[in-house]
């Protein structure tokens, strides 16, 4: 049996809205479905990863990122386990 997922494309937008409304906002937010909508929540971490995935693309579109073979990863992910 195969099971296709149908793929949407979702676009992305940033609100900023006083503290008087937010629980009303997310409220009607929360009718919708997941498919049909996430909220990103963008808390002290997710900015923390967005800001090192930002200086990870710069560093690769400017040629200086350092990659590794699969059998270097697989060595390091060895010898992490065997600690």
């Amino acid at each position: 049996m195969c099971t296709f997922v149908k793929t949407v494309n979702m676009q992305t937008i940033r609100l900023q809205v006083n503290s008087n409304i937010y629980k009303h906002i997310m409220w009607f937010l929360s009718r919708f479905k997941k498919d049909e909508l996430q909220v990103i929540e963008e808390d002290q971490e997710f900015l923390s990863v967005q800001q090192y995935l930002q200086k990870e693309l710069a560093a690769i579109e400017e040629g200086e990122a350092e990659f590794i073979t699969i059998d270097e990863l697989d060595k390091d992910l060895q010898a992490t386990i065997d600690k």
